[in-house]
């Protein structure tokens, strides 16, 4: 069972709310800056970490600079506390998934998938995994697309957590880890801008990565460059099959069930066209 195609299903679930403009309204009345996604997004994302300072949340994320981080926390909770931020974001996923799924939020196909999603999300083995334990801990919502939506976050804090474990293993630093998924195609380089690295530090990152033999003078990797990556990949994914094997066969129907409604999201116009992840709309 390959964990990856499943986690290409719910990761534009979760994305919804980093992207969709009830999320960014409900985040305005709370007195978030919205003109930019990321005084809004350091918040919704750590609040279930709690009102943790820039080093916590610079450590979970891992691949943001920390002079980013630090302009925006612990700024995000002078605005609104990490209870208020939960509550927010619950209310913007509930109204963008109303409006991009319609009434499929209230079809038989969703709550069944919700069930699975759920089961999966439960079976999610937490130990070391900061994101997706803290977001284990919050409550169930009761609503079948909120609970869809809930069990797509932990799961995906859950494999993102595994793929730092494994950029660690592999010995590659935050900067070194953007720098190497670029040099493989995952996204242009302009992509990984977001992430708030200087050209210096770009560049000081692809120096020591060539003189690891890892990249070309040209910036593409090279073959033990590539070999590397898969084996973060590989690592990635098998650190992640855990929660969807406690499916079983049901794995099968999770995927039929929600096919449809990622498909929806995914060709809505709401999420970006290249990602830092490498998935592409």
């Amino acid at each position: 069972m390959n964990p990856r195609p499943l986690w290409h299903l719910i990761e534009p679930i979760h994305a919804v709310v980093y992207y969709a403009p009830e999320v960014f309204t409900e985040f305005a009345a709370l007195g978030y800056r919205v003109e930019t996604r990321w005084p809004s997004y350091f918040a919704l994302r750590g609040a279930p970490l709690g009102a943790v300072g820039a080093t916590t949340i610079t450590s979970a994320y891992y691949s943001f600079s920390p002079a980013m981080v630090a302009e925006h926390v612990p700024a995000a909770w002078r605005v609104a506390d990490p209870n208020a931020v939960l509550a927010a974001r619950v209310r913007g996923v509930d109204a963008a998934l109303r409006s991009l799924l319609g009434s499929d939020v209230e079809s038989p196909e969703l709550a069944e998938a919700a069930g699975l999603a759920r089961r999966a999300a439960e079976a999610a083995v937490t130990a070391g995994r900061p994101l997706a334990a803290a977001n284990a801990e919050l409550p169930w919502p009761d609503a079948p697309h909120l609970a869809l939506w809930h069990a797509a976050t932990i799961l995906r804090e859950h494999r993102g957590d595994g793929h730092i474990a494994a950029l660690l293993t592999a010995g590659l630093d935050p900067t070194e880890a953007l720098v190497s998924f670029a040099a493989v195609g995952a996204a242009p380089r302009a992509v990984f801008d977001s992430r708030g690295w200087t050209a210096d530090q770009w560049d000081a990152a692809a120096d020591r990565l060539r003189g690891r033999g890892l990249l070309a003078t040209d910036g593409t990797a090279t073959a033990p460059g590539q070999a590397l990556r898969d084996e973060v990949e590989r690592i990635t994914d098998e650190s992640a099959a855990g929660p969807w094997a406690a499916l079983g066969p049901a794995v099968g129907r999770f995927a039929q069930l929600t096919a449809p409604f990622t498909m929806r999201i995914a060709t809505s116009g709401l999420l970006p066209t290249q990602s830092t992840l490498g998935i592409r709309r």
